[in-house]
């Protein structure tokens, strides 16, 4: 950044580590909550739209995982274009948006209440009319996003579902949550010497292919919207099982892949085979996290060192700081990409 102005999406990558501490504080007291609205649930239900839908699929694996109960993301057009009804008993409707004034979500959470589910949302809009429409909100601690791209907004929304998990029964150690902001804050501070490299070549690309598994998912999704938001990349967000079906074909010397992993776990060794079949066929691959995807990698930022439940919170940090330094070399004002603003309504 020398010799620049710090972006607003720069400095709110940076303060990431406060407001998840913050909403981790608020938030984790308030789990039993989240356990009387569930118990008499059985199945999950999350609706939301862009980033929002992101985070749900970390929710949707984290409470399928650990918590033992059946998740899946909604399709709000079902209940705004369709005017469906649905019997929706024995459902927890959660609700993400960051704003909380997303009028689609906003009218399929009403209409899941309607439809006999119990609700939550999850917002940073205290007072919002999301919050409001829910039997319970959980308000992250974010503070006010000036940057159109989403990034603590993001990584807070996440820190809501531990909690709503931890809260649903998950098998999961809160004080592992707690240790979330320090790490963040020590990847912040960790040197990531490939970041220029990377940036300088990707600058010359057109496209790109973002991938994980399992819980890298849904941060491999956020990072691949980022990049389209932020710096006009055509950038492909898939599960690698995906890719492997097909669209690995557009993987290439001019089209490289940009692939995520926790250090450990079950999908990494996964990644680790994709990343040595990219560089095979003469592609560049770049990773994010894990030491050993790393040295299978053409180069690699710097990853979190957090287990598997909770590396999506750190695993977007090095894609956003890669997404706003993309965009500048590029000549983007990363702050306000053409076409969006804060707040998207959808007919």
């Amino acid at each position: 950044m020398s010799g620049q102005q710090a972006t607003y999406m720069r400095t709110e990558i940076g303060e990431q580590p406060a407001a998840i501490r913050a909403t981790i504080d608020a938030l984790l007291p308030r789990a039993a909550d989240a356990a009387a609205l569930g118990s008499d649930t059985r199945q999950v239900l999350f609706i939301a739209r862009g980033t929002s839908d992101n985070a749900a699929v970390y929710g949707s694996y984290l409470i399928q995982t650990h918590a033992g109960r059946l998740a899946t993301l909604a399709s709000p057009s079902v209940a705004t274009t369709y005017r469906s009804r649905v019997d929706l008993g024995g459902v927890l409707a959660v609700a993400l948006s960051q704003s909380g004034q997303t009028e689609e979500i906003v009218e399929t959470l009403a209409w899941a209440r309607d439809c006999g589910a119990a609700t939550l949302a999850i917002t940073n809009g205290d007072g919002s009319p999301l919050a409001e429409t829910a039997d319970v909100a959980f308000v992250t601690r974010a503070g006010t996003e000036r940057a159109v791209p989403a990034t603590k907004t993001f990584t807070t929304q996440l820190a809501a579902l531990a909690v709503l998990a931890i809260g649903l029964g998950a098998d999961l150690d809160p004080g592992e949550l707690r240790r979330v902001p320090d790490e963040i804050e020590a990847l912040l501070a960790a040197p990531q010497p490939e970041l220029d490299p990377i940036v300088a070549e990707l600058a010359e690309d057109r496209g790109v292919v973002v991938s994980g598994r399992g819980f890298a998912y849904a941060a491999a999704l956020e990072l691949a919207l980022k990049l389209k938001e932020a710096c006009y990349l055509h950038a492909m967000g898939l599960s690698y099982a995906d890719l492997l079906h097909g669209p690995i074909a557009v993987v290439d010397a001019r089209t490289p892949a940009i692939l995520l992993a926790a250090e450990s776990g079950p999908t990494l060794q996964g990644t680790v085979d994709l990343a040595r079949r990219v560089t095979g066929v003469g592609a560049r691959a770049y990773g994010i996290g894990g030491g050993r995807l790393a040295a299978a990698c053409t180069r690699a930022l710097v990853g979190p060192q957090l287990p598997e439940w909770l590396a999506p919170l750190g695993l977007i940090v090095p894609g956003q700081l890669l997404t706003e330094a993309l965009a500048r070399r590029l000549g983007i004002d990363p702050d306000h990409p053409r076409g969006l603003s804060k707040v998207t309504q959808t007919a």
